[in-house]
């Protein structure tokens, strides 16, 4: 696949030279490297980007799970009076595995596939700069977004919610598990690999935009507000967690997963907004 946004004609040369290098890179290098050495593309590509997805999503769920135990933690629940129980987390558990074992290791598997069909590489000799690689991923989230809003609203309609969304939407007050638990319609992500598509220019793109992505929708569905601690938050425009919260609370509106311009520009976000100022308001009066 053509490098679409190749270096040079990306970033002016004089202003390459004042962007710091990867601090991680010569870590990463003998490691990578290694990987290749020892495994076969295709173990590579489908047992290592499982390892990845299974990794990142347990490990990004496990700081809202630990928060539960902790009682001066519940001053940053968004839903405080519907904390997560045993029973909840147990039923979502159980259509996550299946959902990642039956659905998305398939899909998964179809890694090797695109990437010797489009001459992806692996190599650590064609691995793209950090810069590179961020303006990709960026790109990857704008699609994403761009595709998980008109679906996510089209989704809303009335003749269809109740055969698949209306699944995602079983927990009103989610918890970071949730994020994946759905109809395995749902779980296909079309929009996340139409970023892919268009963008891929080496293996270790799909890790990273993976690892974004579900740091981002888990994020969005911990049901915690922390602030200060989530860099998430620097982002412009980035929804977070009392965004979508307040779209599993009040079925409606907010149906972007990463930005918020789709909803402010097709005022999707207004009864969110009439809710924050009513929060205000009485708050003000308590003052």
């Amino acid at each position: 696949m053509e490098n679409i946004t190749a270096e040079s004609a990306s970033f002016p040369q004089e202003f390459l030279e004042y962007l710091p290098e990867n601090p991680i890179k010569e870590p990463l290098k003998h490691g990578w490297i290694l990987m290749n050495q020892q495994y076969t593309k295709f173990q590579i590509a489908t047992w290592g980007s499982l390892i990845v997805h299974e990794f990142v999503y347990f490990a990004a769920c496990l700081p809202a799970f630990l928060f539960q135990f902790f009682p001066f933690m519940r001053r940053f629940k968004i839903q405080a009076d519907k904390p997560e129980t045993a029973e909840k987390q147990w039923k979502c558990l159980k259509l996550i595995l299946f959902n990642h074992f039956f659905i998305q290791l398939p899909l998964i598997a179809g890694t090797y596939v695109f990437t010797e069909m489009f001459g992806i590489p692996y190599g650590w000799d064609e691995m793209p700069t950090w810069y590179n690689l961020a303006l990709r991923v960026f790109g990857c989230a704008v699609i994403e977004d761009t595709w998980h809003y008109f679906l996510h609203y089209a989704l809303h309609d009335g003749r269809i919610y109740k055969h698949i969304h209306k699944i995602h939407h079983h927990f009103q007050a989610p918890f970071g598990l949730t994020a994946e638990y759905a109809h395995p319609l749902e779980t296909l992500r079309f929009g996340f690999f139409l970023g892919i598509l268009i963008f891929a220019n080496h293996l270790v793109l799909l890790w990273v935009w993976v690892t974004i992505r579900l740091f981002e929708t888990i994020d969005v569905h911990s049901g915690y507000d922390v602030p200060y601690l989530n860099v998430l938050h620097l982002i412009p425009f980035y929804a977070g967690s009392r965004f979508h919260d307040f779209h599993h609370k009040n079925f409606n509106g907010n149906y972007s997963s990463t930005f918020k311009w789709w909803d402010i520009i097709f005022g999707t976000d207004s009864q969110y907004k009439d809710y924050q100022a009513k929060l205000k308001a009485e708050e003000k009066k308590l003052k």
